[in-house]
């Protein structure tokens, strides 16, 4: 039987764990050809091996997303492999600080915001002209509910999704006449170490785990996914789309 997304290639940022693992090895289940990226080199390794005991592909490129000139080194590798990509997940991502605005360093603010907007900025520039070479582009996000509740004590990672998501919408609106779709995904409390930083006492047990998640993410990096602009809240399993303040 035909996988869905066979034959297609698939970029994965912060892939060595978490959501960004689980997402990597839903869509190599798919069909895709995984390009994973992360800062470790042995958690790229473990999804590799992962990778290959369900028949699938694997490119492991350690890479600090930090880096611009590497993100542009590996937009130009891409093409030079395979002349397009059709599918971006944004996932990689830090929490920064937890502490009071007037608290926190500049220099830690920057850092947050280097990762979870700058990077992806970088990925647009980067990876646009090889996503409109495919014949169904598909760009897919992950973001946070504390872009829109401005979360108290964790401003630096609200600020910089509130950023993210205002950046993925105008790059939808941008190529809204291509085939090109670009997507905002919302998980929610879900098991990652993330989580497990923010909420030390939290019953781990009691959250859904990035499995659960990736599933919801893989359709919309389908080809006969429609939607561009919208943002999909795993909670209430609902895509919506964005409103202005009332």
């Amino acid at each position: 039987m035909t996988k869905p997304l066979a034959d297609r290639i698939a970029l994965v940022t912060g892939a060595s764990r978490g959501i960004g693992y689980a997402t990597a090895i839903a869509l190599a289940k798919a069909g895709a050809h995984i390009v994973a990226t992360a800062r470790t080199q042995g958690g790229l390794e473990e999804l590799d091996d992962e990778i290959r005991k369900h028949g699938g592909g694997a490119t492991l490129v350690p890479l600090n997303l930090t880096d611009s000139d590497g993100i542009a080194r590996l937009g130009a590798g891409l093409h030079e492999r395979y002349g397009k990509l059709d599918i971006l997940v944004g996932n990689a991502g830090v929490l920064g600080p937890s502490s009071p605005i007037g608290h926190i360093e500049l220099k830690t603010f920057t850092d947050v915001m280097a990762v979870n907007v700058t990077a992806n900025f970088q990925l647009i520039r980067c990876m646009e002209p090889l996503l409109r070479q495919s014949d169904a582009g598909r760009a897919v996000f992950i973001t946070s509910g504390a872009a829109n509740k401005a979360t108290a004590y964790v401003s630096p990672y609200a600020a910089s999704k509130a950023a993210l998501e205002t950046l993925a919408r105008a790059w939808a609106q941008e190529t809204a006449n291509t085939p090109l779709r670009v997507n905002l995904f919302n998980p929610g409390p879900i098991r990652t170490r993330m989580r497990a930083t923010l909420m030390p006492g939290e019953d781990p047990a009691t959250l859904e785990t990035p499995e659960q998640v990736a599933e919801f993410i893989v359709p919309m990096c389908a080809p006969d996914w429609t939607e561009t602009g919208k943002f999909y809240d795993y909670k209430s399993r609902s895509l919506m789309s964005f409103r202005s303040p009332a």
